[in-house]
């Protein structure tokens, strides 16, 4: 885990410093969205963050926005060049430096969607990434990190897959086919794959380095916006702003 997140702090400083936005003071101000300012009212209640196991952080450079889903979540504010060269010792920690990497990388124009898309939206994304993938890749199997339920309905329905899950309520259970499955399958369910479709969420709560190897990853959603930008990994988030 060290050496991407080493990786990404050398990159995002590089860059930073490059346009002066290291050593000016640049105000970042970080808050837990409420369910509705993050998805919008969208007709199903599934969502991890409707049931309030995660929140939405934003953080605002100059009006250009960046978020970072994250199960530890508060308030902060603070220069850039603090919040990169801090310790990423928790999911909160981690979820600092995502949201502001976003967003100041959305502030100098290297990405866009960065704010999660609303309302309808998550099932029209879900029904695209599954064209995308059957365009790109053919008749894959998929490993899913993350039970974005939308995905996982779209998904299930076109390919075989197995899903991962943090959440000990949803363990065990099935959702549109496929049972959802502990972390501890990880090695399992991607040496079984032919393809990993992964939450950003990866990359706040410290797994992501288990995902990146020798499969094909898409990772999606609007946390890992910046680090995919850095790293030159896919990412897909169809209907994000």
């Amino acid at each position: 885990m060290t050496d991407i997140y080493d990786a990404l702090k050398q990159k995002a400083s590089a860059l930073m410093s490059e346009h002066g936005l290291m050593n000016e003071t640049v105000t970042v101000k970080a808050r837990a969205l409420s369910v509705e300012e993050a998805i919008g009212n969208p007709e199903d209640d599934d969502f991890p963050i409707q049931k309030g196991k995660e929140r939405l952080m934003q953080a605002d450079i100059r009006g250009s926005f960046g978020q970072a889903f994250t199960d530890q979540f508060g308030d902060y504010e603070g220069t850039l060049e603090s919040i990169i060269t801090a310790p990423l010792t928790n999911n909160y920690r981690r979820a600092i430096f995502v949201a502001a990497m976003n967003a100041a990388l959305r502030h100098l124009g290297r990405i866009d969607g960065t704010v999660h898309c609303k309302d309808e939206e998550p099932k029209t994304c879900a029904e695209a990434l599954a064209e995308h993938i059957a365009s790109r890749y053919g008749e894959v199997k998929i490993a899913q990190v993350g039970l974005q339920p939308r995905m996982v309905e779209s998904l299930s329905a076109r390919f075989p897959v197995r899903v991962l899950d943090m959440d000990p309520d949803n363990i065990g259970s099935k959702k549109y086919g496929a049972e959802i499955e502990s972390p501890d399958n990880t090695s399992a369910a991607v040496d079984w794959a032919d393809l990993l479709v992964v939450t950003g969420t990866t990359i706040v709560n410290g797994t992501l380095p288990a995902f990146v190897g020798d499969k094909p990853v898409i990772f999606y959603g609007t946390t890992i916006a910046g680090a995919a930008h850095l790293m030159g990994w896919e990412r897909f988030c169809a209907k994000s702003t």
